[in-house]
Parts: C-alpha cells; structure tokens; sequence
C-alpha cells in the first residue's frame, strides 16, 4: 500500500491502525475542522485562564456537570482531578504535592486497578485496594461487595476511584451512593467510554463528582487532550494546580467563573499540573471536535464500523483453523470488534505471529493483540475503506500462507 506522510519524509514506517483508538500508534484522526480551528488558534494570542473558562462552560453543557476543564489527556484528567480532592482550595497543601503531611487514599476496588492509576498516584495519593478475583477465578463470588468499599473509607480517604466500563461492578450509582454518605467524592476513568454520546452525562447523572474522557478517542480532537468534568470546586482546585499562576498578587486577575480567589486566598505556585501544559491550539481543537462529536449520526457511524468488521470477518472465516466473532458494541469496546481465534496446530500461524509479522512490514500493520496468544482482534474505528482492504490481504497472506508476503 502505497503511503505519502511526512513521516515517509522522515523515514519512519507509517501504521495502518487496525487496533483502534490506541495511544501508542497515535490515536485518532483528529477532524478536518479542529485541524482548521487549531491552525486559527496558533495566528494569535489568549490568556490561557480565559480559554479554560469557557471550556468549562462548554464542557458543562455537553457533560452536565457543574464546570469541566480541558487537560493534557485523560491520565491528566485523572492526576489533576486526585490533586483537587487531596488538596481542595489549601494553597500550601497545593504547594506541597505529591508530598503530603498525613496519608491521603484513594479507595478502588481491585478488578478496577488498571497500570493508568498511576495517574492517581502521581498526585501524591495511596491506593487502597477492596475487593477480590472472585468473579474472574469461578467462585460464584462477586468480585466487590457494597460494603468492602464503606468499610475501606476512613479520614484518611480522599476519593473513590471507578473504572467505567459496561462490565464493571459495583453500579457506579451504588458506589457513589456509598462515597456520599461518607463525603468523600468519586472520581470517574471513562477515558475509552465514548461513544455513545450519552456516555457525556451518564456518570454525572450517576453521582460521580469528577469524570475523566479522553479527547484524542472517539472524540477525534488533538491525541494529547482529555477532558475533566465535574463539581465546580473539585475542577477550581484542578485549575489552581495547572494554569500558569506565574503573576504579582496586585495585578492577579484570574477568571472568577473558573477559580473562587476568595477561598484560594493568594496566588497559588506554579501546581502539579504544570508538567501537563495544554496549548492554545489543543484547546480550540478539542473544543471543536467535541462540538462535532455531540452533533455526529453515531448510527450511521456503527453502521460503517460493523459493516468493515463483518467484511474482515467474513474473508478470514474459510481459512484454516481460524475462526472469528464479531463483539457487539458497547460490552467491551465502543465498536464492533472482530475477534479472531488462532488454532495453531491446524492455522498456518499463531495469533502471536501474525501480530508480530504485520507489525514489522512497511506500512506496519497493528492489530489488538489483547488477547493474545489465543487470538488478535480487529477494530474498524480508525480504517477507512482502502486499509480495510489492506488488512484483509495481509491477514489473508499471513494466514492463508499465499506468496503475497511483500
């Protein structure tokens, strides 16, 4: 397949992205519009805090929540809002992260812990696992019963953390019902959970206080933004910690929509979240994609997704000792996956390496590899027609054992 990017002109393989929405291979495509928007952006200057504030505001709207924030990705999302509920508007406490003077927790039941709490931690606070493998090892057993999370809140407790996806349990509304009776708030990782557009309100209506979405995903704005929604005083203190507060107190004059100087008392440092710089041009951008997002036919999209799943499906189908499925949307991926299933003792090859065949051609070819070894998975969200195509000949080739191996 032939390719003309600048990364032709730079020598370095361009992907065809068959895994889907994937930080290490770039995301997304980001839209022509925020393309446009971002280029507008960069002809001219703003105060970066008046940018943010109407952010909020359109965050808000979009969301439900009471403000928002635009971050430098989800896990910015996630670290800048475990720095608001640790710190809130104390200025010194700010000051002083990720350093703490007494413990702050936050509790997550286990089958929730994912490597991106990280982001969590970054901010200074302990994770306290609940929970067990129960449901996962075949007990009969729920993995986190209700009252191992109120058990596991104590003054130390600073949030709960939730990893949203269709599949996980405790019901988010359970869990929030059980933080607010001990006023401690719930912070939401719903990075991937978009589409469907309702998803934008759905944890806010649920009851969690902070939500992170990526804006790199589905969302197609620049792949280094996120978006944090929520309480007004939890994304005030997420401000304080991030915007440039680099200013004599006399002439201070920050948006007062987005930060109470009151509470705040002073001009807070430079924050935790200085090493997560959001520009201009990625502002605007992100603006504008979710702008197009919210308006997009999400029908027809799933649509096209699931008619380039059943066209990879129904090509591999024949080989021999493979065979496939074609997840629904929304259980494990917000687009319909296709799960292939490798029997190395009558395929060709092994899911492994046709993963890692594809991976090392030029065009380099990515495929899930999740699940690997007993299979890879195929997702459409970021093929047009033409790669679709692609993937298929080359998966046909690697499985199929034809000579088109170029």
């Amino acid at each position: 397949m032939h390719t003309d990017s600048v990364y032709d002109e730079l020598g370095v393989p361009v992907v065809i992205n068959a895994a889907g929405t994937k930080t290490r291979i770039g995301g997304s495509r980001i839209r022509p519009a925020a393309l446009e928007a971002m280029t507008r952006a960069a002809e001219s200057f703003v105060r970066l805090s008046d940018l943010q504030a109407r952010a909020s505001d359109r965050i808000a709207e979009a969301t439900g929540a009471e403000a928002g924030y635009v971050t430098a990705g989800a896990a910015s999302a996630l670290a800048l809002g475990a720095a608001a509920c640790i710190a809130g508007d104390d200025l010194g406490t700010m000051a002083r992260l990720p350093a703490l003077d007494e413990p702050a927790e936050i509790v997550v039941p286990r089958t929730h812990r994912t490597g991106y709490d990280h982001a969590l931690r970054v901010a200074g606070a302990d994770i306290v696992d609940v929970g067990t493998n129960d449901r996962h090892l075949g007990t009969g057993s729920r993995n986190t019963e209700p009252w191992e999370i109120a058990d596991a809140i104590t003054d130390r407790t600073v949030a709960v953390a939730y990893m949203a996806k269709a599949y996980t349990e405790p019901p988010l509304s359970t869990v929030t019902t059980i933080a607010h009776d001990h006023d401690v708030p719930v912070i939401v990782d719903a990075a991937a959970e978009l589409p469907p557009t309702s998803n934008l309100t759905r944890f806010v209506d649920e009851g969690a206080d902070l939500v992170a979405f990526s804006g790199g995903k589905a969302v197609r704005g620049p792949q280094t933004t996120g978006i944090l929604a929520g309480r007004h005083d939890l994304v005030s203190s997420a401000a304080a910690q991030h915007l440039d507060m680099h200013a004599a107190e006399d002439v201070w004059e920050p948006p007062y929509e987005l930060l109470d100087v009151e509470r705040l008392g002073g001009v807070p440092r430079q924050g935790i979240g200085r090493v997560m710089k959001v520009g201009k041009e990625e502002l605007v951008g992100l603006l504008v994609a979710l702008e197009e997002f919210i308006e997009e036919d999400h029908e027809t999209l799933q649509a096209t997704w699931h008619e380039r799943s059943r066209r990879v499906a129904d090509t591999l189908d024949p080989l021999p000792g493979v065979s496939t499925s074609v997840a629904a949307a929304e259980k494990v991926a917000v687009a319909p996956e296709v799960v292939v299933t490798v029997d190395p003792t009558a395929a060709v090859a092994d899911a492994t390496t046709v993963v890692r065949t594809l991976r090392r051609e030029d065009p380099r070819v990515f495929v899930g590899a999740d699940s690997l070894p007993e299979a890879f998975t195929v997702n459409p969200m970021c093929l047009n027609d033409e790669e679709t195509t692609y993937v298929v000949k080359r998966l046909q080739a690697v499985l199929g054992d034809t000579d088109d191996h170029a």
